[in-house]
Parts: structure tokens; C-alpha cells; sequence
């Protein structure tokens, strides 16, 4: 039985509405405004909603922006109204709306609509998470300034992200729907066809995802691809962890990019707006419950506080991670700061000392060592901690560590290290 939402400030629309769908065999529940709308969406999420653009507090266009901005626009919206323009109908099915009704409604237009779109979302995969779900903090709100910014150009552009900040929701937010959208994930074309890559982004986005994983061969024909950008209006942009420049003067990245790609952004890491993942989390755990791949769980208010207080080295990745273990593992209702606990350590540092300075013990590191055991002392337990954080991907702990692949093997077996190799 699906569960329908009426949202319209009209009581004898409201009431009339709801008969007629329950005598179709609908659960139908009723806000009569834009506060009552979203109550009812945090509680459960409907499995469409029947919204009228004109009510008194907040107008159905603001809200169902305000449910495409936080990644709650997981259900299809059928619009409403009596005085709308065509214009209107076509902004609201841009902001992600299913269908429009001009009132009065018809009754078997009505059930025509309801019952094409229940049947047509019931195959409708959830939408991905978007740069603007990811908070509202004054980091965040900066970011998306410089992209909205840099949409009004086509230059390429370098995005400098720490591993796991999912740096192609920056990409995505540049891209123009319905306009291609090229991701480089096998990058042998690069080598064989790196012309056919700008025209078949043409009027797009080109995305490559890891500089640091593209051999030189294949950064030569990356640099030549965003030479022919520009004539084809096909914007490319790049994915790096650490600063284009400062690879090049490693000798781990082609010259020729820099003069090719001048712009840089660098993505805020997780840490420096702490303050967006208790919503953020929250939102994750929405979408998992509603996915049917969890029971229903919410966050108790120590647990959030502990991901809040979290340093996130793994970021966003880290973050979606931590939230899917969460909820597939937690044995309450409600998951609880204990539960947090299980899944991440919290680094509490006294005051007036210096992680930057204090020797771990647990590593063996002590001041009274000479200075060729320590340093071999050090970069073993550094180079544990890349690699356990990269998941065993030498690919990106070279990039992370700014080594050679080659020399970052050599001085794995030169330390003794033991790990899973993986390139993926």
C-alpha cells in the first residue's frame, strides 16, 4: 500500500483528496503547510507527494528546492495549483518534480497521474548525494560560491582534495544537465584516443577522478586533451591530492598541466566543518533506512556528538562508511556515542600538549635514539599509518606520501613494512 503526502493549505482540497485516494486503497497523510510538509518527511519518507505551489508560509517551489538541496527529494513530487503558468510547471519539473496537476483536478486525471508516477519510481534508482547536501557551514557556503563562480567559465580546473573528500561532487556541481558528463576511469584512452575524449565531452565535463594514478605517457595526453578543450566548450577537470606545482617539482606530474590547467580549488577536508556532520550523518542514515538496506535507527544526541568531535582522516568516504556500519550493526533504535565508539577512537589531546611534539611510545620512537634508527623508526610507523589509511592502495599512498611507486616499494622492503598491495 503506498503512502501518498497531501500538502495544500486548502482544507476542502485536503479532505477531498484523501477520500478519493483512500477509496483507491491509498495511506494518504496531511499537512496543511510547508512546516507540517517537512515534519511529515522527517518522520517517514511518502512514497510521493502531492504538493501546491501557493501556501501561506512557504510556497511549493521553495520547498521542494529546500528537499532537492538536502537530499531529501528521494520520493516523486506531482506539483499543484490553480493559477500556475506554464513556466511555472516547467521550473518545477527542472527542480525535480514527477508531474503536474491544474486545479481543479479531475478525478481521473488524477489517478492517472498518481498512479504512472508511483509506477514509474518504483524503478527509479535514489538519487547520488550532491555538493549541496553536504552542509550549510561557512566553509561549505564559501565552496560552492567559488564553483557557482566558476560555472560562468570553461577553463579547466585542478581540484586539490585529501582522499576521500569525494572531490567529483565538486565536478558534478559544475556540470549542465543533459550535457555530457565524461568520467575517466579507464585511462587508456588518454594514450590511444585522447582527442576522441574532447569530443565526446563536448558541451561537458571531463573528469578525471586521479592524476597521481596516470603514468607521464598518459598526463601527455591529458594535457593535450585540455589544449583541444576550448574548441570543443567541453570543461576538464582534474582530481589531485596534493598541489599540481608541488608534483611537478617532485617530478611526479607533467609539466605541460600546469600552463594547461592555471585554476585551482582546493576542497575543504571533513575536519574543517565538523560542524555539518551531524546533519550530514543524519542524512546518510536516512538514505540507508529508505533504501530498505536498514531497519529504522536515529542518532541519539552523545552519539552525534562524538562523530562531530571526530578528526574524519578518511573524510566523507570515512563518514558514508562509518554511518552504512552503523546502521547495519547497531542492536537499538538508536544508536548510541557506544556504538560510535565501536567504529572510530576519538583523540583527546590535553591542554598545553603537542601531538606535533610528543613521541608515540607504541611506535618505538624515542628522543635518546640515534638519528638514523629514529628516522627509520618514524618512517616505518608513517608510512603503516598511509597505508593502512589508503586501504592498501600503493597507488594512492604514493601520491599521498609524494614517493616514486618504485621508490615507495623500495623503502617498504627496506623497512620491513608487511601489507596487502592493492591498485585499485
Amino acid at each position: 500500500m503506498s503512502d501518498i503526502l497531501v500538502v495544500d493549505d486548502e482544507i476542502g482540497i485536503r479532505e477531498l483528496l484523501s477520500e478519493i485516494l483512500r477509496d483507491e486503497g491509498y495511506s494518504v497523510r496531511l499537512a496543511e503547510n510547508g512546516d507540517q510538509a517537512r515534519r511529515e518527511r522527517a518522520r517517514a519518507r511518502p512514497d510521493l507527494v502531492l504538493l501546491d505551489i501557493w501556501m501561506p508560509d512557504t510556497d511549493g517551489i521553495t520547498l521542494l528546492k529546500e528537499w532537492a538541496r538536502g537530499g531529501q527529494l528521494t520520493m516523486p513530487v506531482v506539483m499543484m495549483s490553480g493559477h500556475a503558468t506554464i513556466d511555472t510547471a516547467v521550473e518545477s519539473t527542472k527542480l525535480g518534480a514527477s508531474d503536474f496537476l491544474e486545479k481543479p483536478i479531475a478525478l481521473q486525471k488524477l489517478l492517472s497521474t498518481v498512479g504512472r508516477v508511483l509506477r514509474r519510481s518504483e524503478a527509479a534508482p535514489m538519487p547520488e548525494l550532491s555538493l549541496d547536501s553536504l552542509g550549510r557551514s561557512p566553509v561549505m557556503a564559501e565552496l560552492k560560491q567559488r564553483l557557482a563562480q566558476l560555472r560562468a567559465t570553461r577553463g579547466p580546473l585542478v581540484l586539490v582534495a585529501e582522499s576521500g573528500c569525494r572531490a567529483e561532487l565538486c565536478a558534478q556541481f559544475l556540470h549542465t544537465p543533459n550535457t555530457p558528463w565524461i568520467e575517466v576511469e579507464d585511462a587508456r584512452p588518454l594514450l590511444n584516443s585522447p582527442l576522441d575524449l574532447a569530443t565526446s565531452a563536448n558541451d561537458g565535463v571531463l573528469y578525471v577522478p586521479s592524476l597521481g594514478q596516470l603514468s607521464r605517457a598518459e598526463q601527455k595526453g591529458l594535457a593535450l586533451v585540455m589544449g583541444r578543450s576550448d574548441r570543443h566548450r567541453a570543461r576538464v577537470v582534474i582530481g589531485t591530492e596534493r598541489d599540481l606545482a608541488d608534483q611537478i617539482a617532485a617530478g611526479l606530474a607533467e609539466p605541460r598541466l600546469l600552463e594547461a590547467a592555471p585554476v585551482t580549488l582546493q576542497v575543504p577536508p571533513l575536519r574543517d566543518h565538523r560542524e555539518d556532520v551531524p546533519e550530514l550523518a543524519t542524512l546518510l542514515l536516512t538514505r540507508i533506512i529508505e533504501a530498505r538496506e536498514s531497519p529504522p535507527r536515529s542518532f541519539d544526541t552523545a552519539a552525534l556528538n562524538a562523530l562531530r568531535n571526530y578528526e574524519w582522516p578518511g573524510n566523507l568516504l570515512q563518514l558514508e562508511q562509518v554511518v552504512r556500519s552503523l546502521a547495519v550493526t547497531s542492536l537499538g533504535t538508536e544508536v548510541t556515542a557506544q556504538d560510535v565508539a565501536r567504529l572510530v577512537v576519538q583523540q583527546e589531546v590535553p591542554p598545553g600538549i603537542s601531538l606535533a611534539v610528543a613521541p608515540n611510545p607504541a611506535s618505538g620512537l624515542t628522543f635518546d635514539a640515534p638519528l638514523r634508527e629514529a628516522r627509520d623508526i618514524f618512517e616505518k610507523s608513517y608510512l603503516e599509518h598511509h597505508i593502512a589509511l589508503e586501504g592498501g592502495n600503493m597507488s594512492r599512498v604514493a601520491d599521498k606520501v609524494g614517493l616514486e611507486r618504485t621508490h615507495l616499494y623500495r623503502k617498504i622492503k627496506q623497512l620491513g613494512i608487511r601489507s596487502r598491495r592493492s591498485e585499485d
